[in-house]
């Protein structure tokens, strides 16, 4: 029968997450951007009219939902979590991979998000969502709408939500664009707004043929980029409200933020007044964790290495 957690149980895994996000040989030298987005897209698949999807039942482990474009490069997010979970085998992987992005947030000097436990894995990836229900980066506001209206935010929290994008940096080899947004990619603040609004944004076609949207920094000698649909919050009139709002407030973006997160974290998840998850999955199977994944192929650091830290 699988252990029933207690705090103490997910305060252990919160500190194995604090120490490995220091990882010199990754990125700019963090894996928390990469948990973030880990976190996001596991529950971004949420459709509230079939209400499918979301951060229940760990799709990422099957190949249908892995192999998703738009969840490129996160196997290496994954991976950095695998020691923890062997460490922890009682915690299903989407409590792990949900818990992840929110300690991440807070270590890196973004606020507090309230987060519940509970969730379970699914025993195989006969209830996953389809594929293209994330956002496509070179679209733009009517597109952020489509997706994000079919979870459920309005204007406001799709701002509010876009404001990850201060931290970590696109690839080539993974979105097809390529740079950090801002300066320092690991540190939460409200500077992605900022930029937005403050700096002179330059098309730029990549070898590729995407577009992105550049801004030479002479200071530190660096090229900052902006997406399309970052630009779309810009011009838009309703989201441009909220984008001038955080960039004058960073106390106002940290408390919205902090608000939209736990929702999108909650996606797809129903609980009964004493916070029990009451899915159909989580009803009939309880808490299940899935066993550990063996042979996690990434050409991150390795599991030795990220274990070395716990």
């Amino acid at each position: 029968m699988a252990k029933t957690p207690s705090p103490a149980d997910f305060a252990a895994v919160r500190g194995d997450i604090e120490a490995i996000l220091r990882q010199p040989d990754y990125d700019d030298g963090s894996a928390g951007p990469v948990l973030v987005r880990l976190a996001w897209h596991s529950a971004g698949t949420y459709d509230k009219e079939t209400d499918t999807g979301g951060s229940n039942g760990s799709g990422m482990r099957f190949e249908a939902e892995a192999g998703d474009p738009a969840n490129a490069g996160l196997q290496h997010a994954r991976a950095f979590l695998e020691p923890i979970k062997a460490r922890h085998p009682w915690i299903s992987y989407s409590d792990l991979w949900t818990l992840a992005g929110v300690v991440a947030v807070k270590a890196m000097g973004g606020p507090d998000i309230a987060w519940r436990g509970g969730r379970t894995d699914f025993v195989d990836d006969s209830k996953l969502p389809p594929r293209g229900r994330l956002p496509d980066a070179t679209q733009g506001a009517d597109h952020l709408r489509h997706i994000f209206y079919r979870m459920g935010f309005n204007d406001q929290e799709i701002v509010a939500l876009s404001g990850a994008h201060t931290l970590g940096r696109c690839h080539s080899d993974r979105s097809g664009f390529d740079g950090p947004w801002v300066n320092q990619p690991t540190r939460f603040s409200n500077t992605y707004f900022r930029l937005i609004m403050s700096m002179e944004w330059k098309e730029k076609v990549l070898p590729n043929g995407l577009k992105q949207f550049v801004y030479f920094d002479e200071d530190t000698e660096s090229e900052l980029m902006m997406l399309p649909t970052d630009l779309a919050l810009l011009s838009d009139p309703s989201f441009s409200v909220w984008v001038k709002k955080y960039a004058e407030d960073k106390d106002l973006f940290y408390e919205h933020f902090s608000r939209v997160f736990d929702k999108l974290m909650e996606l797809g998840i129903t609980r009964d007044g004493t916070g029990r998850i009451t899915n159909t999955d989580n009803m009939k199977g309880g808490y299940h964790p899935a066993p550990k994944r063996n042979g996690v192929s990434v050409s991150s650091p390795s599991e030795t290495t990220v274990r070395s830290k716990l």
